[in-house]
């Protein structure tokens, strides 16, 4: 009867396994994510979740396998089984179920913290290349991506040159919103107010997708972006093209920006305010004032 029973669950997982390896091999027909990075602090981030996976799954495997095991090997049927009621203590079984557990956590511990220092999200990548300066603006619901070197920006769009860090400075001009890029690295909260900081690299070039990553509104569907990674020359004539073309971002332009709009399509800026993206994270009456001045000019 128990052996039955042991049988039938031991079909039930095999099956469960079926269906678990079926969807695996379905997993390259997926769009590429965080398990087919493309820059450093992304490779990084895999390295740690498949190591703290294979720490866990020397657990979880035989510890499944032994449950079998022990099903099986005292089932009524067993003559050869000792049945040992009066069994209360072993050593050898305590310093067994304690010392395996306390290595888990000490590695996983390990793990975590070598990581968390090494992928600090406003530690410098380590590079001879000079980073790029990012600002991004979380909007209703769209991003602002501010070039303070190039005196660009864009919507939408992030354009970035391959094999070059990028330093991102991060904010949010509504409520609090998330800055993903999977393939890349790291998710950073953009919060009214505040500033955070976050350094990516691309690797090579290519298109990845960007979303946010958190829950901001009846437009958050349509809250994603491509971020373009280029070579340096295609960089330097993206930011040529778009200081040519396209409206100017000072206070009235931004304040029109503000304004809540869905599945906003990309595009650019030829000039940017001097200071906004500071005078966006003080949250004071500063674009008030030079909005005001900016139509007294006109």
């Amino acid at each position: 009867m128990i052996a039955a029973r042991v049988l039938a669950s031991f079909r039930r997982l095999a099956l469960r396994f079926a269906v678990l390896f079926a969807g695996l091999a379905l997993l390259p027909a997926c769009e590429p994510g965080v398990l087919s990075p493309a820059g450093p602090v992304a490779a990084g981030e895999r390295t740690i979740l498949l190591n703290s996976l294979g720490i866990m799954l020397a657990i979880v495997i035989p510890t499944i396998l032994l449950t079998l095991v022990f099903a099986w090997w005292f089932r009524a049927g067993n003559a050869r089984a000792i049945y040992r009621p009066e069994f209360t203590y072993s050593g050898r079984v305590e310093l067994l179920v304690w010392s395996i557990p306390a290595l888990v956590v000490i590695f996983l511990a390990g793990i975590a913290w070598i990581g968390s220092h090494e992928l600090h999200p406003p530690k410098p990548l380590v590079s001879k290349v000079r980073p790029l300066q990012v600002e991004v603006v979380s909007l209703d619901w769209k991003w602002l991506f501010i070039y303070p070197e190039q005196g660009v920006a864009s919507v939408n769009r992030l354009v970035i040159p391959a094999g070059t860090p990028v330093s991102f400075r991060i904010t949010s001009a509504s409520v609090m919103n998330s800055f993903f890029v999977p393939r890349l690295g790291s998710q950073m909260y953009a919060m009214s107010g505040m500033t955070t900081r976050l350094n990516l690299m691309a690797d090579q070039p290519g298109r990845y997708r960007g979303l946010s990553a958190h829950y901001s509104g009846k437009g958050f569907p349509g809250m994603a972006f491509f971020a373009d990674a280029v070579t340096a020359q295609q960089f330097a004539g993206w930011a040529a093209g778009a200081k040519a073309n396209g409206p100017v971002l000072d206070g009235r332009g931004y304040l029109a920006l503000l304004e809540e709009s869905e599945n906003v399509k990309p595009f650019t800026y030829r000039a940017v305010g001097p200071g906004l993206f500071d005078e966006i994270v003080r949250q004071s009456g500063t674009l008030s004032a030079r909005t005001a001045s900016s139509g007294r000019e006109r």
